[in-house]
């Protein structure tokens, strides 16, 4: 069974009430943008239960899946996925968009052909990696096992 949610909720922060991200954009239950960068947090007087948050992020998911599937390399890769390794996949995607998931055409290649460990290996030589080490390390480990062990005890 897809873990995606609470692998979206754990990487991603969950917070009820609005906030600004990293790069000032009004934000709400981990990494669902709500306006314009900048955008006062007072025009956002509301609060987002998680249950209902894990809702709306299964709708912009699903929607990332499509656009996911769109992609011919990326849509390959999928079909050579476990679950896990979806997941993992679509992560990425939430985090980088369609187009910078799209841009590791190494590592989406390396999948489509079964080479799981050397996908994984591929991925920690980004500069994704760089920017977020224990999020690309957690991902990686899946890319390599095809398990969630690395998400045991945080999900």
């Amino acid at each position: 069974m897809s873990q995606i949610i609470g692998i979206l909720n754990y990487e991603e922060g969950y917070r009820e009430k609005p906030y600004l991200d990293t790069l000032g954009y009004p934000t709400v239950a981990g990494g669902i943008k709500l306006g314009p960068k900048g955008a006062p947090l007072t025009h956002y007087t509301f609060t987002v239960p998680r249950a209902v948050g894990d809702v709306w992020k299964q709708y912009f998911v699903d929607d990332l899946v499509r656009q996911m599937n769109e992609n011919l390399q990326i849509k390959a890769a999928l079909a050579h996925c476990n679950e896990a390794r979806r997941d993992v996949l679509i992560s990425m995607g939430y985090q980088m968009g369609v187009n910078g998931l799209a841009s590791f055409s190494v590592t989406l290649s390396l999948i489509s052909r079964g080479d799981y460990k050397q996908a994984s290996e591929n991925m920690l030589k980004s500069l994704w990696a760089r920017q977020t080490p224990r999020r690309a390390k957690r991902h990686a480990e899946v890319m390599r096992t095809g398990t969630y062990d690395a998400y045991k005890g945080l999900i």
